[in-house]
C-alpha cells in the first residue's frame, strides 16, 4: 500500500482505535485534531490526545475547528484524506474540501438508521436487537453521505451501553483497516443511502435517564442499560428519595396488570411488578448515601411492598 497522509479528528475509543488502525497501515498522520476532555464527564474511554503523543504525532485541541486558521493548517497539509473518528463537532465544508481522495467518517450505527448523537445508545433504548459501524463520505449534512462500508453487532438481552460500545469500537476498527486499499487506489464501494429510510437522533441529556414506572417492564430494562454506568444513569423517585438504577433484568414471569407499578419483595430480592404485568428485578441500585443493600431491603418490602409512581 502506497503511503497516503491523513489528517485526523478523532476522540474516544473509536478514534483511539481508528487513529492506531491508520499507522498500522502506514497511512502518514501528519496531524491529529481532538476536544479537550469534558471535566463534568467521566472518562472512562481512551484519549486521542495520549496516543498522538505516543506516536509523537502532532496534535491541537482547538474550541472551534472551522475557522480560517484551521482550515488553512489543514488545507497546507495536502491531505490525501480527512477522517472524522468520533469527533464531537461538525466538520465544515472547506476542511471537508481539503481532503484530495475524501473526507471519511465513521458512525455508530447502521446507516441510514439512528444518525446523530449517542445512536449506540439510542439504540439500545429502542430494544434493537443489532447495531454496528459505518464508514461514510462526509457531507455538510450529518451522517448523510455515501456508505463504504458497514458491519454489524449484536445486542443481547442485557448488554449495556458500554458493552455495545465496545462491539462497535471493534467493528469501526474492522471496516476501516479492510476499506483502506480500495480508499487508497479508488475502488472502493460509493453507496448512496436511501435517507428516507432513516431517522435522525439528537443529543441525550441527563434528565433523560428519568424512569416512567407506566411503561412495560422491557422498556424500563432497555432504558436502564441505555443509560447504566459509566453513563449519568436511570432515576427515580421513591418514597421521596432519588434511586439511581443501576442495573435490572426482565423476569421470566409475568403477574396480573395493575393500575400501578409497585416495588415488592420475594427470595431475598427486589423486584418492579409493572403495571402491563412484566417484572423487573432490580440488581444494583444506589442513593446518594451509597449502594442499597438490596436483600435486607427485598425483607423489608416483603412486607410492606411500595407503590411507585
Amino acid at each position: 500500500m502506497s503511503a497516503a497522509r491523513a489528517v485526523v479528528f478523532a476522540y474516544h475509543d473509536v478514534g483511539v482505535r481508528c487513529l492506531k488502525a491508520l499507522l498500522s497501515a502506514g497511512v502518514e498522520v501528519p496531524l491529529v485534531v481532538t476536544t479537550k476532555d469534558d471535566p463534568n464527564e467521566t472518562q472512562w474511554f481512551a484519549s486521542a490526545a495520549v496516543t498522538a503523543a505516543e506516536y509523537d504525532l502532532p496534535l491541537i485541541t482547538p474550541a472551534d475547528v472551522n475557522t480560517p486558521e484551521i482550515e488553512r493548517t489543514v488545507a497546507e497539509l495536502r491531505p490525501d484524506f480527512v477522517f472524522s473518528f468520533y469527533f464531537r463537532s461538525m466538520i465544515g465544508a472547506p476542511l471537508l474540501h481539503a481532503a484530495r481522495l475524501g473526507a471519511l467518517n465513521i458512525h455508530g450505527s447502521l446507516l441510514p438508521g439512528y444518525r446523530g448523537r449517542a445512536p449506540v445508545n439510542w439504540a439500545i433504548l429502542h430494544g434493537e436487537r443489532e447495531t454496528g459501524a459505518t464508514l461514510h463520505y462526509m457531507t455538510e449534512r450529518a451522517d448523510a453521505g455515501d456508505i463504504v462500508d458497514q458491519l454489524a453487532v449484536p445486542i443481547l438481552e442485557d448488554d449495556e451501553a458500554r458493552d455495545v460500545f465496545g462491539k462497535v469500537t471493534l467493528a469501526a476498527e474492522i471496516i476501516l483497516a479492510r476499506s483502506l486499499p480500495g480508499l487508497i487506489n479508488g475502488t472502493a464501494p460509493r453507496l448512496p443511502q436511501r435517507l428516507e429510510a432513516g431517522k435522525y437522533f439528537g443529543r441525550r441529556r441527563p434528565e433523560d435517564g428519568r424512569i416512567d414506572w407506566t411503561r412495560p417492564a422491557r422498556d424500563i430494562h432497555n432504558l436502564v442499560r441505555a443509560v447504566a454506568p459509566p453513563f449519568p444513569g436511570a432515576f427515580a423517585e421513591v418514597e421521596g428519595q432519588r434511586w439511581l438504577i443501576h442495573k435490572t433484568r426482565v423476569a421470566p414471569h409475568t403477574i396480573e396488570p395493575s393500575e400501578r407499578a409497585r416495588l415488592f419483595g420475594a427470595n431475598g430480592r427486589c423486584y418492579v411488578a409493572c403495571r402491563e404485568g412484566g417484572v423487573l428485578e432490580v440488581l444494583a441500585a444506589a442513593t446518594a448515601a451509597g449502594p442499597l443493600d438490596l436483600p435486607a431491603l427485598a425483607r423489608d418490602l416483603q412486607k410492606h411492598p411500595v407503590s411507585l409512581s
